[in-house]
């Protein structure tokens, strides 16, 4: 029994205070803290049960830790008691200090709630303060170790050994213990954390190194060339790191293609269209140089790799070789735009190209000196007329708007004078019309492959008789058209002359030699016509001079 004018009794409780508190902090893990606590209570403050009672986070406090009774500890431990139960505990009864005390006059009324409890047998009390079976007393633990701080647990304690209600030194002792027991509650959660948060950080550093050793290896094994280059200022598209692919692709090492930038390699054309790709991101195809000279074509990818905090850092690109997939295309264009026996452009592309010199508007010619005064001072001349009211111009046409608008800078094709003698010098388009004389025959006492033979060569013929810039074209069947810009009616005159005598020469097809001759018809472009237009006039002009040898050949026999 406690007595309080005997001073080594409360040495003796302070030298026990003293050893509980020191194994309070002796404990690894928040788990062995809290039975701690509880076993400090039951071996060092003269209790017979001790219960550890921890809020959890939704702040309901659950029965962590139980000393004294190992039926009452499987019973209760792991049972959850409510935040508002708790609170009603907590302001009922005496208050001693910072403990609470309800007598079992009053704590009856809490027989029956939420709170995990142990009930107890033995005797009434036979003295005021022999403690009853019924009597709880509680010591809340609070984590800045006073009253005003967030609470973090409650200790509850039942049956001191002395029989007796705690006196003053004992009530001290258990208010100095729930003190301590909280800095050592805290201490464990916070050291619990850190512990978790450094699983965590080595978990996420493990993942984080195998990421980059997945991206390393993605990287540098990947099929497809692969870099890695700077995004934004002065050094923007600079290299910094590709993969084997890259280099293999371009015949370039690692080490000197640290020394460029992509606009350093790219081709001159495509430039454009890599600064576009760079600065937006997504995709484009161009043209890389390789260490040779030469170019290939590649698939460019661009991703920008940015920071959250301080925006684009670099660029990861993805470079694919595509040169044989460019290669099979240009081979598609070039078959839908060529005829395959002859290789020259067939009726399509011819059409096109023709086409793309025209514009619907026809070319207005040159005002008259009358009809400039009168636009000067009347503004009643023709001209005047034709080009501010679309009016009909000097051509007789009512002027339409072309593809290229009214005022563009498209340069109107137009056609030499028909009158030989007013030659005034001017150039044109020549369309010539060429259609072979005795192929027919050829192809029936022949056959077909002598026909292609024949048809390759006046081919080769006809477009070694050009310049570099004129297109020759095979119509079909045996009919050709040459595209002759910038010349002149005598030029065109001369031009065909010059192809007739080409063609007339043998041509030999398997040791045999056969002829054919051919008739030019010469027709001129000009805006206001229409391709198929262009090359009717030019074949009714053929005939005519077809018609025309004929009759020739005739008077002549």
């Amino acid at each position: 029994m406690e007595t309080e004018s005997e001073p080594y009794v409360r040495l003796a409780t302070l030298r026990q205070l003293h050893q509980v508190v020191a194994d309070l902090n002796t404990a690894r893990s928040l788990a062995d803290t809290l039975q701690t606590v509880a076993d400090g209570v039951v071996n060092g403050l003269g209790y017979e049960l001790a219960c550890v009672n921890l809020v959890r986070p939704d702040g309901d406090l659950v029965v962590a830790a139980f000393a004294g009774n190992p039926a009452a500890e499987a019973l209760i431990t792991g049972r959850v008691g409510s935040r508002e139960s708790w609170d009603r505990r907590l302001s009922m009864g005496e208050a001693w200090g910072a403990l609470r005390f309800i007598p079992h006059t009053e704590g009856w009324v809490l027989d029956d709630d939420d709170v995990p409890q142990w009930y107890t047998e033995g005797p009434e009390p036979r003295f005021e303060d022999e403690w009853h079976p019924s009597d709880r007393l509680f010591a809340p633990m609070y984590a800045t170790g006073a009253s005003g701080g967030e609470l973090i647990g409650v200790i509850s304690v039942d049956r001191p050994r002395n029989g007796r209600r705690p006196g003053a030194w004992g009530r001290e002792a258990l208010q100095m213990y729930a003190f301590q027991a909280a800095i050592a509650i805290s201490n464990a959660r916070l050291r619990a954390n850190m512990q978790r948060a450094l699983v965590r950080l080595e978990r996420e550093q493990q993942a984080l190194r195998a990421s980059e050793e997945s991206f390393r290896q993605a990287f540098e094994y990947a099929p497809s060339g692969m870099a890695i280059a700077e995004m934004g200022g002065d050094q923007h598209g600079r290299i910094l790191r590709t993969n084997d692919a890259l280099c293999r692709l371009l015949g370039r090492p690692a080490s000197q293609m640290r020394r460029y930038s992509f606009s350093d390699l790219v081709h001159p054309e495509d430039i454009g269209t890599l600064l576009r790709t760079s600065a937006e991101g997504g995709r484009a195809e161009l043209r890389f140089g390789r260490r040779d000279g030469t170019y290939v074509w590649v698939s460019l990818r661009n991703s920008v790799v940015a920071d959250a905090a301080d925006g684009p850092r670099f660029l990861l690109t993805h470079v694919e070789d595509i040169e044989e997939r460019k290669r099979r295309e240009l081979q598609l264009a070039h078959r839908a735009s060529h005829d395959s026996l002859t290789g020259l452009p067939n009726s399509a592309e011819l059409r096109a190209r023709l086409s793309a010199r025209l514009c619907r508007r026809p070319h207005a010619g040159q005002p008259s000196p009358v009809d400039s005064l009168d636009a000067a001072y009347d503004h009643s001349g023709l001209y005047a007329a034709g080009h501010a009211t679309g009016h009909v111009n000097g051509h007789g046409h009512v002027p339409a708007p072309g593809p290229h608008g009214d005022y563009d800078h498209h340069v109107h094709t137009v056609a030499p004078p028909d009158d030989h003698e007013a030659d005034d010098g001017t150039k044109g388009l020549a369309v010539l019309f060429c259609d072979l004389d005795g192929f027919k025959s050829i192809n029936d006492r022949f056959g077909h492959h002598t026909g292609d033979a024949v048809l390759i060569e006046v081919a080769r013929r006809l477009t070694s008789g050009v310049r570099d810039g004129d297109t020759v074209a095979r119509l079909g069947g045996d009919e050709f058209v040459v595209l002759a810009d910038g010349l002149g009616r005598a030029d065109a005159q001369d031009l065909a002359v010059r192809l007739r005598n080409a063609i007339i020469p043998p041509i030999r097809v398997e040791g045999r030699a056969v002829r054919v001759g051919a008739s030019f018809g010469i027709g001129w472009a000009h805006c206001g016509m229409s391709a198929d237009e262009v090359l009717h006039s030019a074949d009714q002009r053929m005939y005519v001079e077809k018609r025309s040898r004929a009759k020739q050949h005739r008077r002549a026999g």
